[in-house]
């Protein structure tokens, strides 16, 4: 968060405070990463790094299938990224250079928080750096809970007890797992999407093979160093016929790993997808699915001991309509 962002914050009550003390915000729910100053980072995509928070960057190995990628989507529909941590950003007279600079006039409560910190004497003299909150997202949508008296916090080398909320590897994985692209299933259907037909079994195969990918947020800053790298590998496809018409509706394969990577083919598996209804003049949304382990190691290699506690299962999903016609006899 920019500096004016912060005595904007404080000097007009916006985000909104909630009542237990976390901050809300209105606008729209973009989970677009913002680099500081408020600009849409780039996430990383394919290969080249990106940004989130003031000092995080994010760095992506390229996946090793041609097809197009999608952000990954977590297996529990309950697990949420951090909304906000502490980072660390000024030294004591970098500190008190910002607090008079950025605070000067301010109404109140922010002259009050000027003044907080000023009492301090901004910890000169100290060994330490502040720590500063850092937002996913610049539009302060979801809950922080960061209170308005500490956006940022004073971190000693020796610090006896953590704050909750202060930057850590296992923070880390969490960004890195929530800007992780993964390929979609590049599926082949035979016969084609737009000639399947009534009882004839439809075969599921991928076009190209899957490795792993991983992801690596890192931060090196004032002598501050950590990284956290999340790696996920392809274990199944589920695929889903569309239509409780279809024997089986779902299948699961298990990704087998070969040579050149991880694949799947339907075509001696117990559970290639007969559909027993035509679609008429519609469609049937055909879908598969990939699900992938992911794991997390704090530091830079993907090879790493796996931590704890663990992330959950990612996936990635391609989404096809089909037709389904029935197959015409002839009398003689």
């Amino acid at each position: 968060m920019t500096a004016v962002g912060l005595v904007l914050a404080l000097g007009t009550l916006s985000p909104a405070q909630a009542g237990d003390g976390s901050w809300h915000g209105a606008g729209d729910n973009s989970d677009t990463p913002k680099a500081p100053g408020g600009s849409p980072a780039d996430s990383g995509g394919d290969s080249g790094p990106g940004s989130i928070g003031a000092h995080i960057r994010i760095n992506q190995s390229k996946p090793s299938s041609g097809s197009s990628t999608t952000t990954a989507t977590s297996s529990n529909a309950n697990w949420k990224p951090p909304v906000c941590w502490y980072e660390p950003m000024y030294t004591p007279d970098e500190y008190e250079d910002f607090i008079k600079s950025s605070y000067k006039g301010a109404q109140e409560p922010a002259a009050s928080y000027a003044k907080k910190r000023a009492d301090e004497d901004f910890h000169k003299g100290d060994k330490g750096l502040w720590w500063q909150v850092q937002f996913r997202n610049d539009d302060y949508t979801e809950a922080c809970p960061v209170t308005t008296d500490n956006w940022e916090i004073w971190v000693p080398p020796a610090q006896p007890k953590a704050d909750p909320n202060q930057l850590t590897p296992e923070i880390l994985s969490e960004l890195a797992y929530n800007s992780t692209k993964l390929p979609k299933p590049p599926v082949v259907l035979s016969p084609s999407p737009n000639h399947l037909k009534v009882n004839v079994g439809t075969r599921v195969k991928f076009e190209g093979n899957f490795d792993r990918v991983w992801t690596t947020a890192s931060i090196n800053y004032k002598g501050v160093e950590m990284a956290a790298t999340t790696v996920a590998t392809p274990v199944a496809l589920r695929v889903d016929a569309g239509t409780s018409d279809a024997d089986p509706q779902t299948c699961t394969y298990d990704l087998v790993k070969g040579n050149d990577g991880y694949t799947v083919d339907s075509k001696d598996a117990a559970c290639n997808v007969t559909y027993q209804r035509s679609s008429g003049t519609g469609t049937y949304p055909f879908k598969a699915s990939i699900t992938w382990k992911v794991t997390w190691t704090d530091s830079a290699d993907p090879d790493g001991p796996a931590r704890q506690p663990g992330l959950p299962d990612g996936l990635s999903t391609y989404e096809q309509n089909v037709t389904v016609k029935e197959i015409q006899a002839v009398n003689r």
